[in-house]
């Protein structure tokens, strides 16, 4: 006799442009009872003190760590137009992030559904490993005003690191759902509890 399948979870890649505000949105899933992996925030681990990849930050980027862990804007300079440095430094934190998401995704097995909220999902081919793609957009206006507001960003960041990522409009047309952050929050947070009822509807009537 052939043993069924073991079900899975649902996987919601949650993806957007920076000033975006895929964090925001990332939250109104969790309200909805949905569990998280923020790839962001596993790196801060990841880099933090006693973070697991310092000793390899500083052995290949000398001077861009310490006991607090990472130098955030050390590192960003180091890589900072300089595609084979950022591609090496990224070969030392996407797989250590994705062992990390394997655990995640190990520890809510029996969840419904499950977000990954990745920035760079489609830039770096992550669209294959989830079920449904979820894009966070605003107007230009309204995101470049939020990225400006940052502190320490510049024009000369801003432009380099949209430079780095794939358009918003190309996001969305590659997008199963996309998710307006130009509206008010009120509005936005209708629309993520109309899609987690639409995804839970759907797997719900999966499983008769």
């Amino acid at each position: 006799m052939t043993e069924p399948s073991q079900k899975r979870p649902h996987i919601i890649g949650l993806t957007g442009s920076i000033g975006m505000g895929k964090s925001t949105v990332a939250e109104m899933f969790v309200a909805e009872d949905i569990a998280l992996f923020d790839a962001d925030a596993e790196v801060h681990k990841l880099q933090g003190p006693g973070g697991k990849l310092l000793a390899e930050i500083e052995s290949e980027f000398p001077g861009t760590t310490s006991a607090k862990g990472v130098d955030r804007q050390a590192l960003g300079a180091a890589v900072l137009g300089d595609r084979e440095r950022l591609t090496k430094l990224e070969s030392i934190i996407h797989p250590a992030v994705a062992e990390s998401r394997m655990r995640f995704l190990d520890d809510h097995a029996g969840d419904d559904i499950i977000l990954f909220d990745i920035p760079l999902l489609f830039e770096k081919g992550g669209a294959d490993m989830v079920d449904s793609v979820v894009v966070v957009s605003a107007p230009a206006e309204v995101q470049r005003e939020r990225v400006l507001a940052r502190e320490g960003m510049s024009e000369e960041r801003f432009e380099s690191i949209l430079a780095l990522q794939l358009p918003d409009e190309e996001k969305r047309k590659r997008a199963d759902y996309v998710i307006d952050t130009g509206a008010a929050l009120a509005e936005t947070r209708a629309q993520v509890k109309k899609l987690v009822n639409k995804l839970r509807s759907a797997l719900a009537e999966g499983d008769k």
